[in-house]
């Protein structure tokens, strides 16, 4: 695959890595990876559920080289270098929440598909905003796989593959108990439907898509609060869903029989309590409104779509309530989704976003009112806190210059 660089942002990270490493050299290894945004689908990947996802317009772009020693240097733009030894491609404690443990998984998985650890040089920049549901940790995740898959002669993976290693590599290595979605927009790039019944072998369809063409502009809004500091609230949403399943005899919800949840209800809501229910209310409510936006897009019924897109940012806030981690005088996710709403009046719509407990909120917006909107989001919120994004085709890829 050519290396599709614009070269104002090539000659950035070729500055970037020489003042890192010294010069370049002739064999130099081009990386992307775009961030992504979920369009449908809140907290339904990791039940076994469905999900629509797009890549975006944003990304981690990195040039690469090996060094000829067993040692991977890393100089990311805006943060510390550091570097690691490949000794031993264990999982290690003190490394976890850190970029240095994506290393080591990707490395592990990479390794385990054959290919011979060896060291290198990589310099990386990202435009994906950190903490802002986004998935900037699933870029770096597929970045660095490409980047291994080409300098140590492994055959590039099947893009749901590579998802599925880069998953495994934030759960084991880095600590956070992720579905499968981020990875996989990540990797497949475009407006992409997902089927995560079959864990093994994902179901992925897509569907060549603007919101532009449809007259509405996707916006995130970031909220003044990073949702990484909230892990241990997105965890627990994971966590109660999948106790309920287990009291039923099954792993996810999407193995669950509703009729047989139904039946247990008071049971469940004893052992349980209230919150671990409606979050599983919220499961099998959002994943009809999944295959149904999908279908609505299909046809191309953006009215109709946007209509199940406010319910389904309701049932987030009321049932599966990833908006407020605990109620009390700041709020500030429900608070940018208040400000969306006291400026669409009804037009378009806004919900929470990725992970929720922070991060961002999702708001597509007529255009017509579109530098309105993200003025007013900008002046209330902090300059630069709306931004439009674009779906973008190419997923995550290495080429070399």
């Amino acid at each position: 695959m050519a290396a599709n660089v614009a070269p104002e942002l090539l000659g950035h990270i070729t500055e970037l890595f020489e003042d890192a490493f010294g010069p370049l050299g002739s064999e130099a290894l081009y990386v992307h990876a775009p961030g992504r945004s979920e369009i449908a689908g809140n907290h339904t990947d990791h039940e076994g559920g469905h999900v629509i996802a797009a890549a975006l317009d944003v990304s981690v772009d990195g040039l690469a080289r090996a060094n000829g020693t067993s040692t991977v240097r890393v100089a990311s733009e805006g943060y510390p270098a550091f570097e690691l030894e490949l000794d031993t491609l264990e999982a290690r404690p003190e490394e976890r929440g850190t970029t240095a443990s994506l290393v080591r998984g990707m490395a592990h998985e990479v390794a385990a598909r054959g290919g011979k650890p060896a060291g290198f040089d990589l310099a990386m920049t990202c435009t994906v905003p950190s903490g802002g549901g986004l998935s900037s940790s699933a870029a770096i995740e597929a970045a660095l796989g490409r980047t291994m898959e080409a300098l140590w002669g492994v055959e590039p993976a099947e893009p749901v593959a590579l998802a599925q290693a880069s998953q495994r590599t934030e759960n084991n290595y880095y600590g956070k108990p992720c579905g499968l979605m981020d990875q996989a927009a990540v990797c497949l790039g475009g407006l992409a439907f997902m089927d995560f019944e079959n864990a093994a072998e994902p179901q992925t369809k897509k569907l060549e898509l603007s919101f532009d063409d449809f007259g509405y502009a996707l916006c995130l809004v970031k909220v003044g609060a990073d949702h990484a500091a909230s892990t241990d609230d997105y965890a627990a949403v994971p966590g109660e869903m999948q106790a309920v399943a287990a009291r039923l005899g099954h792993a996810r919800l999407c193995e669950v029989d509703r009729e047989a949840f139904d039946a247990q209800l008071p049971a469940l809501r004893e052992e349980f309590g209230d919150r671990a229910v409606l979050r599983c209310i919220h499961y099998w409510h959002e994943n009809a409104l999944v295959d149904e936006r999908w279908r609505q897009l299909n046809i191309g019924d953006m009215q109709a779509f946007l209509e199940l897109t406010r319910q389904s940012g309701a049932s987030s806030a009321m049932f599966l309530q990833n908006v407020v981690a605990s109620l009390g005088r700041e709020q500030p996710a429900m608070y940018a989704l208040g400000l969306a709403e006291h400026v669409l009046r009804g037009r378009g719509a806004a919900r929470i976003h990725g992970g929720g407990f922070g991060g961002t909120i999702q708001a597509f917006v007529p255009l017509e009112l579109a530098d309105e909107f993200q003025a007013k989001m900008d002046a209330w919120l902090g300059e630069d806190a709306c931004r439009r994004y674009r779906v973008t085709d190419e997923g995550a890829y290495a080429a070399w210059l």
